[in-house]
């Protein structure tokens, strides 16, 4: 699901990504995030309380690596 954000009257994307890894860590799926910052990025990844391994991106920066099963 694509995200977007408006900015001066323009649709564009806020630039964060949240990945889904495999056991191996491999991608296993990805997805737009419209956050307003890193905090509420990983804050939006922590709420779906996946069972896999998450990584929050924006643009080629690593913002978070969520394991599974782990308490905020």
């Amino acid at each position: 699901m694509v995200a977007w954000r408006r900015q001066g009257g323009v649709k564009a994307l806020s630039g964060y990504r949240h990945y889904k890894l495999d056991g191996a860590g491999n991608i296993r799926s990805a997805g737009w995030l419209d956050a307003s910052d890193d905090d509420d990025a990983v804050r939006l990844v922590r709420e779906l309380k996946l069972p896999v391994v998450s990584e929050v991106w924006h643009r080629n920066r690593l913002i978070a690596r969520i394991e599974p099963g782990v308490p905020d």
